[in-house]
């Protein structure tokens, strides 16, 4: 089968360096062979639709680096324990069409279930990376029907990979914490936030979450790095910080 990101078969413009705009407003315009058009950054389900442009507009033009980052920090901390990641099964959380799995399986880890809110994200994921998950499902984290949330989790998640989807609104820390609750204890978590979301200023309701996890004794830290997630449209570098923790029995 050939591979729908070989040729992309497009054109992609970003606007003047010199115009700033925030992280979830910013845009680009794409031209597929009827016409330009303005897509927001987080208009997933439209660059999903467009084969190769995810890849080409935020990994080859602005550089993006999250997904190796935190895969690879996961990587260590599995290393260093003796962890075999053949032995997990993780839940990719905000998946898209497959890049975090990707790494996850050249690491080693060979068993993935992903979930997204989009359901163009599943169609780009079997497009783009059929071989990727073990089983992929559409749904609102937020709003999951009776038993759902113990059919995704199939007796419990060995780890949770969740890689430059929180904040924005577009994962919020209540579809977090019930990703969360799908780990089992002494899983692994993998995560990736704008640096400030974990800061005392932060709004976006993550900061005061994670420092829940922390004080209860549910989330245990063992390594995190701030690094250059991508660059903005001012070709200016976003920094992330990106954490892998444990999750362990509450001590309330």
């Amino acid at each position: 089968m050939a591979d729908a990101r070989s040729a992309p078969a497009f054109r992609l413009a970003l606007p003047d360096a010199t115009q700033s705009y925030e992280q979830d407003v910013e845009w680009c315009l794409v031209d597929d062979g009827s016409g330009w058009r303005e897509l927001r950054f987080h208009d997933y389900s439209d660059i999903y639709q467009v084969p190769g442009l995810y890849e080409r507009l935020f990994y080859e033009v602005l550089q993006c680096q999250s997904p190796p980052v935190v895969c690879d920090l996961l990587a260590e901390q599995l290393a260093g324990e003796n962890i075999d990641p053949s032995a997990l099964r993780v839940l990719d959380v905000g998946a898209g069409n497959g890049i975090v799995a990707e790494e996850l399986r050249a690491r080693g880890i060979t068993k993935v279930v992903g979930v997204d809110i989009i359901g163009e994200a599943k169609d780009a994921a079997l497009r783009d990376r059929p071989e990727v998950y073990d089983d992929y499902r559409v749904v609102d984290l937020t709003d999951l029907g009776e038993g759902e949330a113990d059919e995704i989790a199939g007796g419990g998640f060995d780890a949770l990979a969740c890689v430059a989807a929180l904040g924005f609104g577009d994962i919020p820390p209540e579809a977090f914490r019930a990703a969360f609750d799908m780990v089992r204890d002494d899983g692994w978590l993998a995560f990736t936030l704008r640096a400030d979301f974990l800061s005392d200023t932060d709004k976006s309701g993550f900061s005061g979450l994670i420092k829940s996890l922390m004080a209860s004794g549910e989330l245990e830290e063992l390594g995190a790095v701030t690094y250059q997630h991508r660059l903005a449209t001012t070709r200016a570098p976003l920094h992330y910080r990106a954490v892998v923790a444990r999750k362990r029995r509450s001590l309330s």
